[in-house]
């Protein structure tokens, strides 16, 4: 091509492309709204529930267990049985379950009891949830397998 026709040449450009913020703001939503669930449920279950100073905090304990049970049970389904909408899984597991379960509360909990005087109930809480919350996620999600196997048959 000579320098004339290259500059006759056009180029015509694409369609637009959608903002990553615009393709992200349905993410983020679903996250907060599902987050603000969790946390509410969280709370709920903090004040039904509170621990005493220098006791085993169980209701964290049973929030972070059951949370983990249910991400097992969840992520089977929407990997193993259905294809979820592209909203499910942050609305609901990182959102919903990422507001419920607490891990930073965890931190916390094991800190108060060393700083209360109460190393070995801290150290306790620390392995005791730790071990838990890894029993019931992989628990959780070999038993969904095992029923949906069974179902399947």
């Amino acid at each position: 091509m000579t320098a004339p026709e290259a500059e006759s040449v056009r180029v015509r450009p694409g369609p637009p492309r959608r903002s990553e913020w615009r393709s992200q703001a349905p993410i983020v939503a679903v996250v907060a709204v599902g987050g603000a669930l969790g946390a509410t449920a969280r709370y709920a279950l903090t004040l039904a529930w509170p621990s005493p100073v220098g006791g085993f905090p169980w209701a964290t304990f049973w929030t972070n267990v059951i949370g983990c049970a249910v991400i097992g049970v969840f992520m089977v389904l929407i990997t193993d049985v259905w294809a979820a909408h592209r909203l499910v899984r942050p609305f609901f597991g990182t959102g919903v379950l990422g507001g419920f379960t607490t891990f930073s509360t965890y931190a916390v909990d094991i800190r108060r009891l060393v700083d209360a005087g109460h190393p070995r109930t801290g150290l306790a809480y620390l392995a005791a949830t730790l071990f838990a919350a890894l029993a019931a996620v992989w628990l959780a999600s070999a038993a969904a397998r095992l029923v949906l196997t069974r179902r399947q048959r």
